[in-house]
C-alpha cells in the first residue's frame, strides 16, 4: 500500500499555521514562496537578500531566508547594546514575570513549533516534541532557581550575548539558552542557522518578542556577520555550537580580547568495552544512540572493544543496528487516522542532500584504505512517499578498523555510521579512545566499576559514563569539554548563569588561555 503524508502535517498547512500564530514575522509570498523577517531594532523587518531553504525530508523549498549584509547586522548590535543597558536595569521580578509569559506563548504553540522542526531538519515526531520540551522545562527550572543563582550579587554582563549555534537543536539548545541569558539580566541577539530550524526559530522569536524580552534574531552568512557578532566592541559574550573548524574561527577571531565566551565543539565521543558481560543493558543504550540519525555533538559514534569480547560485542552489536527505524518522518499508510500516533522512527534525513553525500564519501573511502564493511543499510524497505526525493537519507553502517589515514578514524561522522576499533591492553584503550584530542563525553562498559573509575580518569572527556552514556544533561547538571572540544567558560546549571553575568573573583570554570578548571560531573 502506498503511504501519504499524515493529515494536516503537509509544508502547506505548517506554514499557515506559523504565519497565523506570528503574521508579523512574515512576509507576503511571491511565487508562492514566503520570505521571513529579520528582528532588528526591536521590529520584524523585510531586509536581507532571500535565498531559497530546502527541507531535507524532500528537497523541497520551503521559505526564502533573508541575508543581511554586515551593515545592516551591526547597527542591530548597536540598537541591542542599547536594549540591554534598559533591561539589566529591570528587576529581577519584572524578568521572570516576562520570561515566564514567553514560556506560556510557546508551551500554547509547542506542537507547531515541534511541526516545523520535523520539516526543516527532519528529526521525528517524539525527537522533535522532546527538542520543544527540553527547552520548555529546562527554562521553567530556572525561573524556580535565579534567586538563588544571582543572590551573590552577580550582575548581568556589560553587553547582549551573541549566540551562534548549529541546527541540530535549535529550541532545547538555542532557545533555552538564550531565555537563561535574559533571566540573567542580558539582551540576546541570535543567529539564525543556515541548514535548518529558521521558520520554527523566527516563531519562537516572534513570541518571545511579544512577551517584551530584547531579542534580536538575523540571518546571514557566516562569512558576511561573523566579524559584527563576534568582535563588536558592544557584545558582552560569544555563545557558540557547532563544528571545530567554524569554532576554530571564533576562537581565533577572540584571543586579542577579553571577551566572555563558551564555544562548544563536536569531538569523536567513544564508548570502550573492556572485561565486561552485561550485553542486554549495552544494546538497549546503543539502540537508543542512533536517535536523530546520530547528528549531535554527543553522540558515540566510536566504539573500541577488547579484542576477547569482539564477538559478543557484534553478537548484540549487529542485531541493534538491522532494527533501526528511519525514513519520511511524516509517512503513514492509508489506514491511519488523524489522531493515531505519528511515525515512531529513530532518524529522518540528515541535515542535507549534500551532508549525506559527503557520508558516503568518507565511508567509501574508509573501505577502500581498508576498513571491513560489517554492515551497509540500504534505503529500499524505508517508509517513503511515492516518487520523493531521498538524496538525504542515510542507511546505517558500521565499519570495522578504519584506516589510520581516513577521515572517519579522526573526526565524527555526524551520521549513522559507527567504526569498531579492535584493542589489547588498557593504554591501547586509552589511546584510541583519546583519539581526538578531546571530546564532550565517553563511556566504558566494564563490569569492574572500580577498574572503569580508574580508566576515566585517564579519558580526555568532560564527562564519561560508566555502563551508561553521558549527554549534554539539562537542568543543574554542568556540561564542558576537554581538549579542542571546548573552550571559554563551562554552562549547565548554574554555571550557565555564572557564564553570562559577573561577580565574585569570576574565575569561572573553563577552558582559557591562561588555565582550565573543572567541575565535578
Amino acid at each position: 500500500m502506498a503511504l501519504r503524508l499524515a493529515d494536516g502535517t503537509s509544508w502547506s498547512d505548517t506554514l499557515a499555521r506559523a504565519v497565523a500564530a506570528t503574521p508579523e514575522a512574515f512576509d507576503q509570498p511571491v511565487d508562492g514562496v514566503t520570505t521571513l523577517h529579520n528582528l532588528l531594532s526591536g521590529q520584524w523587518r523585510a531586509v536581507g537578500v532571500p535565498t531559497p531553504v530546502r527541507t531535507p525530508v524532500d528537497n523541497t523549498v520551503l521559505v526564502n531566508l533573508p541575508r543581511l549584509d554586515a551593515q545592516t547586522a551591526r547597527a542591530a548590535v548597536a540598537h541591542a547594546a542599547t536594549s540591554h543597558a534598559d533591561w539589566a536595569a529591570t528587576p529581577l521580578a519584572e524578568r521572570k514575570a516576562r520570561v515566564s509569559d514567553a514560556l506560556d506563548a510557546l508551551t500554547a504553540h509547542r506542537d507547531l513549533l515541534a511541526l516545523l522542526l520535523v520539516w526543516e531538519i527532519g528529526k521525528p515526531w517524539r525527537l522533535a516534541c522532546a527538542d520543544v520540551d527540553r527547552a520548555l522545562d529546562g527554562v521553567g527550572w530556572y525561573v524556580g532557581e535565579i534567586d538563588r543563582m544571582l543572590a551573590d550579587g552577580r550582575e548581568p554582563l556589560p553587553g547582549p550575548v551573541s549566540n551562534i549555534a548549529s541546527w541540530n537543536y535549535p529550541m532545547s539548545v538555542l532557545v533555552h539558552a538564550e531565555l537563561v541569558q535574559l533571566l540573567a539580566g542580558n539582551a540576546v541577539i541570535a543567529k539564525t542557522p543556515s541548514q535548518g530550524g529558521a521558520v520554527c526559530l523566527t516563531v519562537a522569536h516572534a513570541l518571545l518578542h511579544r512577551a517584551g524580552l530584547p531579542v534580536t534574531l538575523v540571518s546571514g552568512s557566516g562569512e558576511a556577520l561573523s566579524e559584527v557578532l563576534v568582535r563588536a566592541p558592544e557584545i558582552g559574550a560569544v555563545a557558540f555550537v557547532g563544528g571545530r573548524s567554524n569554532g576554530g574561527k571564533v576562537a581565533a577571531a577572540l584571543l586579542d580580547s577579553d571577551k566572555r565566551h563558551f564555544i562548544e565543539q563536536e569531538g569523536l565521543n567513544a564508548w570502550g568495552v573492556w572485561n565486561f558481560s552485561q550485553w542486554d543493558l549495552l544494546a538497549a543504550h546503543l539502540k537508543k544512540g542512533f536517535e536523530y540519525g546520530k547528528q549531535r555533538c554527543t553522540a558515540y559514534p566510536r566504539f573500541v572493544v577488547q579484542r576477547d569480547l569482539v564477538d559478543e560485542f557484534l553478537d548484540m552489536y549487529l542485531p541493534v543496528v538491522r532494527s533501526i527505524r528511519f525514513g519520511h518522518p511524516l509517512a503513514v499508510d492509508g489506514n491511519w487516522l488523524a489522531g493515531d500516533p505519528l511515525p515512531e522512527l529513530d532518524f529522518g534525513p540528515l541535515i542535507s542532500g549534500a551532508k549525506a553525500d559527503e557520508l558516503r564519501r568518507k565511508v567509501d573511502e574508509a573501505v577502500r584504505g581498508g576498513a571491513i564493511p560489517l554492515y551497509r543499510g540500504k534505503l529500499d524497505d524505508a517508509p517513503f512517499l511515492p516518487g520523493q526525493d531521498t538524496s538525504a537519507y542515510v542507511a546505517p553502517s558500521v565499519l570495522l578498523a578504519p584506516p589510520g589515514r581516513s577521515r572517519l578514524m579522526h573526526a565524527e561522522p555526524f551520521g549513522p555510521v559507527d567504526t569498531i576499533v579492535v584493542v589489547d591492553t588498557t593504554d591501547e584503550l586509552l589511546a584510541q579512545m583519546n583519539a581526538s584530542n578531546g571530546a564532550l563525553v565517553a563511556s566504558l562498559a566494564c563490569d569492574d566499576t572500580d577498574e572503569a573509575a580508574k580508566l576515566a580518569v585517564d579519558l580526555q572527556a568532560f564527562k564519561v559514563g560508566i555502563n551508561k552514556p553521558r549527554s549534554r544533561g539539562d537542568r543543574a547538571e554542568p556540561f564542558g569539554g576537554r581538549g579542542a572540544s571546548w573552550k571559554g567558560a563551562f554552562v549547565g546549571g548554574d554555571l550557565l548563569v555564572q557564564a553570562v553575568t559577573t561577580g565574585g573573583d569570576d574565575r569561572l570554570y573553563g577552558n582559557f588561555p591562561d588555565y582550565s578548571s573543572y567541575p565535578a560531573s
